[in-house]
């Protein structure tokens, strides 16, 4: 299924770090264990959550050090949710609770039609105040894009004002299909490959993320 499009790159961030690329090419290799799969994943995951939170507003406020006091800094009003989408993007959400422990957690779950390839929501759960936090949306792949847009629909209708997408890989018809959705969500993606096959697996990708963060595949 090839890219018929130009690929639409204004609110994509492509975090092309060294560090990015080396784990996910481990990441893609298919002799990977389910345990390195795993933590490469919530590695992965600190970076790219990481570069998504760059720009949060801070606020001065009064530290006192050992030696004196200081004004420091830190990140102002109700800060951030993360929000995995089932299963895959739970293997994500530990990384940004690595370095966001304080970070509200919703869950979304979405499952693919094997025969429409489109996802059915079958489950979701979101902190009460979500309007006043950035949502860290994540998900390994973004393949067509359905299972972004719908969880994007949902939290907007949860009241979320400030979307971000987390992607380990995402394909460019996904990329501009949730932009053309929802053009003020930004995403934060690890790699960009070349296309969809038939079944709307993303090429060269990784496989199925979810299968293989579980161990699950069948081989």
């Amino acid at each position: 299924m090839a890219q018929e499009t130009p690929l639409n790159m204004e609110r994509v961030t492509l975090v092309d770090h060294p560090l990015v690329q080396h784990k996910l090419s481990l990441l893609r290799a298919e002799d990977t264990s389910t345990a390195q799969f795993r933590q490469l994943v919530r590695e992965l995951a600190i970076i790219l959550a990481y570069e998504a939170t760059r720009d949060l507003e801070l606020e001065d406020y009064e530290v006192k050090t050992p030696l004196e006091t200081m004004v420091g800094r830190r990140i102002a009003g109700k800060k951030l949710a993360v929000v995995p989408i089932l299963r895959a993007g739970l293997g994500m959400m530990e990384g940004v609770l690595d370095i966001i422990p304080a970070a509200h957690v919703g869950v979304l779950g979405m499952s693919r039609d094997e025969e429409t390839f489109q996802p059915v929501e079958y489950y979701k759960n979101l902190p009460f105040n979500i309007d006043q936090r950035v949502c860290l949306l994540v998900d390994p792949m973004l393949a067509t894009g359905g299972s972004l847009c719908d969880a994007i629909g949902s939290l907007r209708e949860a009241g979320a004002k400030d979307i971000r997408a987390l992607t380990l890989v995402s394909a460019p018809v996904g990329l501009n299909v949730v932009q053309e959705y929802d053009p003020d969500v930004r995403i934060f993606t690890g790699a960009i490959d070349r296309e969809l096959n038939e079944h709307a697996y993303i090429l060269p990708g990784l496989g199925d993320a979810g299968d293989r963060i579980f161990g699950t595949q069948v081989k």
